[in-house]
């Protein structure tokens, strides 16, 4: 997005957007999409947008995107959008996950204010490592699956999660592991789910000896079990226990030792195929575990984890935000307006998604607002009303300003773009679709 002088206005611009380098990232994934060499060096996270802690910058200037829309939040944001706080309300990434993410829950607004407010006063420092929030925003968030993507999202059935925990008090011949797992068994089974729930987790995230004792144990017996099934000496069928089991030895590799694997006992398993959607509220509990995928969330970097990580743990936190109710993951089904476009409507105000492929036509970018761009493969030539044009390649990302609506999409046979907005579901109702 730069400043004509001559026309006065904002126009669309090319991004260079920050890559971020958690220890689970892919080391080829990000550097295959941008056209880069690999490293060497897990690349996580591709940052598209204007968060202040990494925001994009604009490649005709090299100004960050956040001063450029701090410059004139109208145009940039439109009127609608320029109200709701002058900032941009959402922030895309690439997430390129080769080992599972922490196990996280992330709060609602006014979890977020109190706690931000409270740390501003009291501590750590802004740029703490124990900060848990870096901002006062919530943070519900989508994931669009690029890949095959495996996921932890929110609690299932208690009932079941009871009898993944007596299979494994059965399995594990330690008398101190075997005793924890029949009281987490116990509490699942509590007549109220959400108590049941709530006592379940604290004691998994607890620092019990017998619960670490079951950490290390449990996954060891499962992984001997599949073993012994593979070379056929066992009679029992890998199939005839809980599909989640198998989770713990997988996990543990990455995080030996780590009572947050038991968590993945009492969530949903989620497999996204490629072009595949769910959308994550506040409160909710979860862990990406393996994919790549486009993520879309509101504008914030506020994250309680309680395991699962290397980063800072703050368990009696996530419990004060966790929604301890079970629930089925919210998966969400694209429609298509015309051929080409795909609008994933998240359930946020702050964000959806679109997605343009084979654009045999011209195709207006949904909304009405400010809009971001991704390019995974193939070419997107933009046209603003003016006639003024933006030309993208795969791995190219860009900022388009509410002032330049109406744009146009014109993209190569194998295009796959992606492009962020705000409030689509207005969108859809002022169109018609």
């Amino acid at each position: 997005m730069t400043l004509d002088r001559e026309r006065k206005k904002w126009t669309m611009d090319k991004l260079i957007s920050a890559v971020r380098t958690y220890a689970w990232g892919s080391t080829t994934a990000i550097p295959n999409l941008v056209g880069a060499e690999p490293t060497g060096e897990p690349q996580a996270e591709l940052w598209v947008g204007a968060h202040p802690s990494a925001p994009s910058l604009l490649v005709s200037s090299g100004m960050p995107l956040t001063e450029a829309i701090a410059a004139d939040p109208r145009a940039a944001l439109g009127p609608a959008v320029a109200a709701r706080g002058g900032r941009l309300p959402y922030l895309m990434k690439v997430l390129a996950a080769a080992e599972p993410l922490s196990l996280q829950v992330h709060p609602t607004r006014a979890q977020a204010a109190a706690g931000y407010a409270r740390e501003e006063a009291q501590g750590p420092a802004p740029d703490s490592p124990t900060r848990n929030y870096k901002d006062d925003q919530h943070k519900p968030e989508m994931i669009l699956a690029l890949t095959p993507f495996d996921a932890l999202s929110g609690f299932r059935d208690p009932a079941e999660s009871a009898q993944a925990f007596r299979w494994l008090a059965a399995e594990v011949s330690e008398p101190g592991a075997s005793a924890a797992a029949v009281r987490v068994a116990e509490a699942l089974e509590n007549q109220d789910a959400a108590a049941g729930l709530r006592e379940a987790t604290t004691a998994l995230l607890s620092d019990d000896p017998d619960v670490k004792r079951l950490a290390v144990l449990g996954p060891d017996r499962i992984e001997a079990l599949i073993l012994a099934v593979a070379a056929g000496s066992s009679a029992e069928h890998p199939g005839r226990i809980d599909a989640a089991l198998p989770l713990l030895p997988r996990l543990a590799r990455t995080h030996p030792g780590d009572t947050g694997v038991l968590l993945a006992l009492l969530l949903n398993l989620v497999r996204l195929a490629p072009g595949e959607a769910m959308s994550l509220p506040a409160g909710n509990i979860h862990a990406y575990l393996e994919g790549v995928g486009v993520e879309i969330m509101a504008n914030s970097d506020n994250v309680l984890r309680g395991g699962l990580t290397r980063k800072h743990v703050d368990v009696p936190e996530l419990l004060k935000i966790v929604d301890f109710c079970a629930v089925t993951p919210r998966r969400v089904m694209p429609f298509d307006p015309v051929p080409g476009l795909q609008l994933y409507l998240s359930g946020f105000d702050e964000f959806d998604l679109a997605r343009l492929t084979h654009t045999e036509a011209p195709v207006r970018l949904p909304g009405d607002g400010p809009a971001e761009v991704l390019v995974v493969d193939g070419s997107l030539t933009l046209t603003a009303e003016d006639g003024s044009q933006l030309r993208l390649e795969r791995g190219d990302t860009a900022f388009v300003p509410a002032s330049d609506e109406p744009v146009m999409a014109q993209g190569s046979i194998d295009v796959d773009a992606y492009i962020a907005v705000t409030d689509l579901g207005a969108y859809v109702d002022q169109t018609g679709l």
